[in-house]
């Protein structure tokens, strides 16, 4: 298994659990984080402390990840699994694909090691042309979304939806709908996008709070330069970030009565407990533009749970339209107009039912097919 991020370490442990409990003679290694350590895989080297991020970290870094690429690889040539599992992370996952192909080993490349991607990158949105060098590349894709195996119509590659981690029996969700609660004010989990959107979220709660005094705001953060940059706007901003709370992520479930979330994992997250608001996002002025030209056409949301349903169930503030008076209003109808709480809950009981009716096999079933193949 190959993870490269802490999302993707969390789905492959589920995944491997699962395949574990119908297939207790397996021996699982892995190149992954330490929740694949805890499923019971053979940790080969922990890749959640090193993935790299914006195009500058990651020509910097380009050294130390040739090299880990290079063992990677090597392990894979010298062991010779029957199965290799791609967790998220196109970037790397889909170059070690095509490598495994080139070097004969996966049955792509006339092999007998069956390769596959669990975790489709999004193609509706980005990169579209991918999905033909990874009908080359791989034995199969297990989606997250039910619209994507659609996108590899065209291309032979099977691809299965297997349902949203977010959804399956026993995750537990690091939020739920509090009309009591603090306001989350989630500006993402990198530092570059913070800088951009976190301004916008303090002044709004300001201005929020001057009708609402007693409310408290909570920003959930990852820790690291992200906790560092926030406690940084945050001392910048004196008065105005007064009744704001900094707080890890991974801190316990947090219960929260509205939410003003960057567009991502955590807009799903929000969406999926219920949590009315709306996703915010802020970039540089040409990345805006650019990115704009490139998803024109495949998406008119940016929201992940806005796509799912198909329409704007979560406003979006976008850009310009990502001003402090505007999201402040949006703060007030969440926690002042009870028809806001009750479409919100409405809409997440819509949501889960969209990403729980999976077409066929859970993600351990899935993959272990190919185990038999």
């Amino acid at each position: 298994s190959v993870a490269g991020e802490h999302s993707g370490d969390q789905h492959a442990a589920k995944l491997v659990a699962d395949l574990w409990a119908a297939h207790p003679r397996l021996r699982i290694a892995a190149f992954g984080g330490p929740r694949l350590r805890e499923a019971g895989a053979q940790l080969l080297f922990d890749m959640t402390g090193f993935s790299a991020v914006g195009i500058v970290e990651i020509l910097a870094a380009y050294p130390f990840y040739r090299k880990l690429f290079e063992r990677m690889v090597a392990w894979t040539l010298r062991w010779k699994p029957r199965l290799v599992i791609l967790v998220d992370y196109p970037g790397l996952n889909l170059r070690l694909a095509d490598r495994l192909r080139r070097a004969g080993l996966s049955r792509a490349g006339g092999g007998e090691t069956a390769v596959i991607q669990y975790v489709s990158p999004q193609l509706w949105a980005w990169k579209p042309k991918r999905r033909f060098s990874m009908a080359r590349d791989l034995d199969g894709v297990g989606a997250i979304f039910p619209f994507e195996p659609a996108v590899y119509a065209d291309t032979g590659l099977a691809a299965s939806f297997v349902g949203h981690p977010f959804v399956e029996p026993g995750h537990e969700s690091p939020l739920r709908f509090d009309p009591a609660g603090p306001v989350l004010l989630l500006p993402g989990s990198r530092p570059k996008p913070v800088r951009k959107i976190f301004p916008a979220l303090v002044e709004a709660f300001a201005l929020f709070r001057r009708t609402h005094p007693g409310r408290r705001a909570l920003v959930l953060h990852t820790g690291g330069e992200v906790h560092a940059e926030l406690y940084r706007l945050c001392a910048e901003y004196g008065d105005a970030a007064k009744g704001i709370d900094l707080r890890p992520v991974a801190e316990g479930t947090v219960g929260a009565s509205a939410a003003l979330v960057s567009s991502g994992t955590m807009s799903l997250t929000v969406a999926l407990a219920g949590i009315p608001g709306a996703v915010v996002y802020r970039a540089n002025p040409l990345t805006w533009v650019v990115g704009r030209r490139l998803i024109a056409g495949r998406v008119d949301n940016l929201g992940i749970a806005n796509i799912l349903l198909q329409r704007p169930a979560w406003p979006e503030y976008l850009q310009s339209a990502c001003e402090p008076r505007a999201l402040a209003a949006r703060l007030s109808a969440c926690v002042d107009d009870p028809a806001v709480r009750t479409a919100a809950a409405a809409d997440a009981t819509a949501l889960h039912a969209v990403l729980s009716a999976r077409s066929g096999s859970t993600p351990a079933e899935w993959a272990a097919t190919f185990l038999r193949a």
